[in-house]
Parts: C-alpha cells; structure tokens; sequence
C-alpha cells in the first residue's frame, strides 16, 4: 500500500542574526494511511518545521513531500490550496474567534469554502456531537474551559472532512486529565473516522498513549524510528533515551557497581521473577533504582532500572541472562555515580 506521507531527503533551514539555522536535516520517512505516527523531540528539535514543511507552511529548500500520491513541492499555489483541505492541523494555543460562538466557529471554515449556512450549521453540529460538546454550541471561547476549546478546535477540523490531521503540541498547556481526554477523543477519531494522524509533541508520555509509530528528532536530524514499543523497549539513540528514562542520575552509595541497565518486560515475561532469579543464580544482589508500569496503545509494558554488583564477569552474565529471558536490556552510561 502507498504510504499516505513519505517525505525523503528534506532540508530546511532558516538565516537568523546568529547564522544559518538547520530546522531540517536531510529527513526522511512515510506514514501509512490510518496511522498515528508521532514525531517527538526536545525544543529546538526541528518537530514544528518538520509538520509545517508537510502541508507547505513552510516550504523546504530541498528533497520530496507527497502527501495522498500528490508531490507538495511542485504544487501551484491554487493546487495547494485544495489540497491543504484535505490536511486539518491543531494547535497549542486554541485560534478561535473569541466574537464568534462555538458553532459560528466550527461554521467558519465551511462559510469560507463557499457552503450554505444552513449546510454549514447542520456540518458544524454534527461535529460538535462528535466532540461531545453539541450543548455548547451558543457559548463564547470566553466561557470553556482549555479542554473544551481545543475540542472545539477539532471540531473545525473535522467540519472540512480532512484525509489527515497535524496536531502541533495540541496537548501542551492542558493538565494532564485533560491530555488524556483529548488523546481519547483523537484516537476515537482515528478509530471510527480512519484519519491518519501526525502528533507533535515533547512529551513520551503522549507518544505512548496514542501513537502506534514514532519518530525522535535531534538537532533538526531524525535519530531514529519505529513502532512505540520498539524505540520504547530498545532506544538505540541518547537522544531516545533521554526522552523515555524518567528518573535523573542518582547518587548510590549502598552498592559500589557503576554499571546499570535498563529492562522492560511485557505479558510475555511479566509472570516471572526475573530480580529474584538472576539474584539466586548469580550469588549476588542487584539494586532496583526505578520501576513502572506505562501503557503503550493499551498493552502494559514495564520497566526497571538495576544497579547491578562490581564484579564485571558477574555484570556480564547477568546481562545474557536478562537477555535469555525475553527482557529489553540497555545499558545506561553515568547513571550511577559515586563522590
């Protein structure tokens, strides 16, 4: 099946009062139709330049975009513009007319587009409904809460029957409740609407609720990519790990090993005790620094940072043995220090 995004080999880069800027580094991947591929990185990664090169906001300098079979770059302007409908994006910050009530709002884009207002409201409704906010369709932005306004948003969004939607940290200023409503309601819409949907954020723990791929950006370069579990389970980069290990270098004194790792575990292995076995087998403890429990897409995957002892053989073994097991092991470089 053709991927409904593939971009390959995409540059873009910005001259500001400090020099030239590379927002895009030679950046290359597809996202299949029905996906929800998040694109994740710390600020200044490049994530913003990346979602606006795909709709042509921001056009890149060099290298391929098509979207729906359709190259972006080579596009007239009129073109764009058609094919824009089809690409529904949201925002941190909410863009509603603050004059306009709920309803007007979610009309707004169709008005522009030539449809009738009776059409129009009867389009907005339904899409109200489907946001579960149609007994707020009278009420001013002034009068929602966060969560309610970027409910409203996707509400807009949806109302121009969008192939794909582009969320640009949509979740960043709402509490983490809300977050979680929000990401509900996108998935809903995945679901039962089949809307490929690009998510931009900073934060894993959005990564992990939602998506089903996912990309990590680094200094405008895209360090890596695969589905959440694999880059959950085995990050290959130092950029992926900083984003998924939640815990900071801690300071041990009770156990004198330097070396640590990180294991995380799903169904498969969740029923054995691992800590206790390689404890017994190998005549020595290990020191538990972190465990969790996170949802990626529904299924409960763990993990664990260890300490393990000084003795090097006995790291190495207790490694393999990890590793036998059908656990995810990483080492971890400088995790545990000593004064």
């Amino acid at each position: 099946m053709e991927p409904i995004i593939r971009v390959r080999d995409m540059c873009k880069t910005f001259t500001t009062d400090e020099g030239t800027v590379t927002a895009a580094d030679h950046i290359s991947f597809e996202i299949e139709k029905g996906d929800i591929y998040g694109i994740i990185g710390l600020s200044g990664a490049g994530k913003s330049t990346l979602v606006r090169c795909l709709n042509m906001l921001e056009r890149p300098d060099s290298g391929s975009v098509v979207v729906d079979g359709k190259e972006m770059t080579a596009l007239s302007f009129r073109k764009l513009r058609e094919e824009r409908k089809g690409m529904g994006m949201i925002f941190q910050h909410f863009n509603l007319l603050m004059q306009r009530t709920v309803l007007d709002n979610v009309c707004f884009p169709l008005e522009i587009a030539g449809m009738s207002k009776a059409e129009a409201r009867k389009k907005a409704m339904e899409c109200l409904e489907t946001v579960g906010l149609s007994e707020k369709a009278r009420a001013y932005p002034a009068q929602l809460s966060g969560g309610q306004k970027q409910r409203v948003a996707i509400a807009r969004v949806l109302a121009s029957n969008p192939k794909i939607i582009l969320s640009d940290e949509a979740t960043s200023a709402l509490d983490p409740q809300t977050t979680k409503s929000i990401l509900e309601l996108l998935q809903k819409i995945n679901r039962e609407m089949g809307i490929t949907i690009v998510i931009i954020t900073h934060e894993m723990a959005v990564i992990q609720q939602i998506c089903h791929h996912v990309a990590v950006l680094e200094k405008g370069k895209m360090v890596e990519s695969g589905t959440v579990e694999e880059i959950f389970r085995h990050p290959k980069t130092d950029a992926a790990r900083k984003l998924i290990i939640s815990s900071g270098p801690q300071t041990i004194r009770e156990m004198y090993g330097r070396r640590a790792v990180r294991i995380t575990f799903g169904k498969q292995s969740s029923y054995e005790p691992v800590i206790g076995n390689v404890t017994i087998k190998f005549g020595a403890p290990v020191n538990i620094l972190y465990a969790n429990t996170r949802d990626l897409g529904g299924m409960a995957v763990g993990e664990m940072i260890l300490q393990l002892p000084d003795d090097k053989k006995v790291q190495d073994n207790m490694i393999a043995y990890l590793k036998e097991r059908g656990l995810g092991v990483d080492e971890l470089e400088g995790y545990v220090n000593h004064e």
